[in-house]
């Protein structure tokens, strides 16, 4: 993957600094996008393995699109080029499905201004530098709750839905200079998850027919396979998910 850039929105989270490091090992100049963790998105793109153009944090508010436009603006003129894009970023709040009233609007627009709005400004703002290369790549993160409808609450259910429909329209729209896919991980072993009552996470094991939970290495190294090897893919769903729709 040398010369090409990537950015990863949620680069310094869980999932997202894992793909930001398996890009950086694969040769691509990595671009760690963060909304409040500066440092830590900092201290990520420090440490990355060194490619041609150096590695870097950058502001990536996906809820902000005149931000957003102004961070397409300067990619291109800092690197004069985005060949992927990683939509990482994501927010959600764990409310039983059955409590309604505790899934206020505040929380419902949170969620579905950072997990779907925002998914589709960020490419807003960098499709025309994308199409450049003629051979792009958008990934989106999904989740499994799209189809279980099992997830930290109902809304985030519905936005990982909306998300891997909107990949497909995107696909075809962006079609054939920009690839669109979505990775769609079952539960995965980031610090959110094992502050989580080990009993559920014990059962959720138990319900996956591979016995395990996913690693962030694994839905990066995912990311990775449709940016080398599995190039003829868009418009796709990958699960990540040790069969867990099955168990």
């Amino acid at each position: 993957m040398e010369s090409k850039v990537a950015l990863v929105t949620g680069g310094a989270g869980g999932i997202g600094s894992a793909i930001c490091e398996e890009l950086a090992a694969a040769g691509a100049t990595v671009l760690v996008g963060y909304m409040n963790s500066i440092e830590r998105a900092e201290s990520l793109a420090a440490q990355l393995p060194q490619t041609s153009l150096p590695h870097a944090a950058f502001h990536t508010p996906v809820t902000d699109s005149i931000a957003l436009s102004a961070l397409a603006a300067e990619v291109g003129r800092r690197y004069g080029r985005c060949d992927i894009l990683v939509n990482c970023a994501g927010t959600t709040r764990y409310v039983p499905h059955a409590q309604l009233n505790e899934l206020d609007d505040a929380l419902i627009d949170e969620i579905l201004a950072t997990n779907v709005r925002g998914s589709f400004a960020t490419v807003r703002a960098l499709h025309t530098l994308m199409r450049r290369t003629g051979d792009a790549l958008v990934v989106n993160i999904s989740s499994i709750a799209a189809v279980t409808a099992m997830g930290s609450n109902v809304m985030y259910c519905a936005s990982k839905a909306a998300i891997d429909n909107m990949t497909k329209s995107l696909a075809r729209a962006l079609a054939p200079e920009i690839r669109v896919v979505s990775v769609s991980p079952g539960l995965v072993e980031t610090e959110f998850v094992k502050k989580m009552d080990q009993a559920w996470r014990d059962e959720q094991v138990a319900r996956t027919p591979l016995k395990r939970l996913a690693s962030p290495q694994e839905i990066a190294r995912a990311v990775v396979a449709l940016a080398t090897n599995l190039v003829f893919v868009t418009g796709a769903i990958i699960p990540i998910d040790g069969g867990r729709p099955i168990g």
